[in-house]
């Protein structure tokens, strides 16, 4: 492993490149990322950068984004294997005729899906910033909101708005949601509840209980949310609804806290796929290239510029 991490350090002097790294990802990716994040900051941070060469280690559509947002450089990804069961519910031929039969209702869509959806969309949304874009949309309009059904439906709860929500979801963030509960509050009484929107557990739990509006421990973040939650928190142990390589991030931040996986089996495969090797590969071979064509990426930006000028 050392000579590996040896190689990369070296590469990515040689090469000028930059190293983004999901908060998703493995420690040792995470450890040696330049910039560790959620996937649109990440593509922020893309932009920000003098470097032409990003390697983007998350799945395809996060790195699809961060040609979109810098088309003038390269980004790669270390591994064509990352893909994103969330991203691949929906198609764009599904979504154009869903458009079809609701010809006047604004579509919304989730940061993560591919950018063809992005072209096909009139908002980008964030989990953390999902509720102010849709409460930002007038109140007469309908929405058509995509691909994930469990951050559909809080955000449906929260806003009270005319929704209609497709029948999506991240395979990890969807087991969560058969975990106890209940059981894992008796397991950890004392803790902070952090909880992803996408999780199946979210929504259910707040429309059938009511909880997150009435249990002061319990709270729904996305991934840079639960970071800046456990940095300004004085607890010392926290129970995260996520995938579980954030726990490595949160780790870092606090060493002095104690973390616990709502579920072990919270692990996305997908994510795991990039590794030392190909992430090394990936810089000596400028391999994997992911770029997304002109027309496409002008259409796909137009969304993502709408959400960036309401959230800032």
């Amino acid at each position: 492993m050392k000579k590996l991490i040896e190689e990369i350090n070296e590469l990515r002097r040689k090469k000028d490149a930059v190293i983004l790294a999901h908060n998703y990802q493995t420690g040792e990716i995470q450890d040696l990322a330049d910039f560790v994040g959620d996937s649109l900051g990440l593509s922020r941070q893309a932009a920000k950068t003098k470097s032409d060469l990003i390697v983007f280690c998350g799945v395809h559509f996060m790195a699809e984004t961060a040609s979109i947002i810098s088309p003038n450089k390269k980004v790669l990804i270390p591994s064509l294997e990352a893909g994103c069961s969330l991203a691949e519910s929906i198609n764009a031929a599904q979504l154009r005729e869903w458009k079809n039969e609701n010809r006047n209702a604004v579509v919304v869509s989730y940061v993560n899906t591919t950018a063809e959806i992005k072209a096909e969309s009139d908002y980008c949304v964030t989990s953390s910033n999902a509720v102010k874009i849709v409460n930002s949309i007038p109140s007469d309009k309908k929405i058509l909101f995509l691909p994930d059904k469990f951050l559909g439906n809080y955000v449906k709860a929260v806003t009270g708005r005319d929704m209609e929500i497709w029948d999506g979801a991240c395979h990890v963030h969807k087991k969560i949601g058969d975990v106890s509960f209940s059981d894992s509050q008796k397991a950890h009484p004392n803790a902070e509840f952090l909880i992803h929107p996408e999780c199946g557990c979210s929504s259910s739990c707040m429309l059938k209980s009511q909880l997150y509006f009435d249990c002061n421990s319990v709270h729904i973040f996305s991934t840079d949310g639960m970071i800046k939650f456990v940095q300004e928190s004085d607890a010392e142990e926290f129970v995260i609804a996520t995938e579980t390589g954030i726990l490595h991030r949160l780790k870092k931040i606090k060493p002095s806290a104690e973390f616990f996986p709502l579920s072990e089996n919270a692990f996305c495969e997908y994510m795991k796929k990039i590794n030392l090797e190909n992430l090394r590969d990936a810089l000596l071979l400028d391999r994997y290239e992911v770029k997304v064509d002109r027309e496409t990426a002008e259409r796909a930006r137009l969304p993502i510029q709408r959400m960036l000028e309401i959230t800032g």
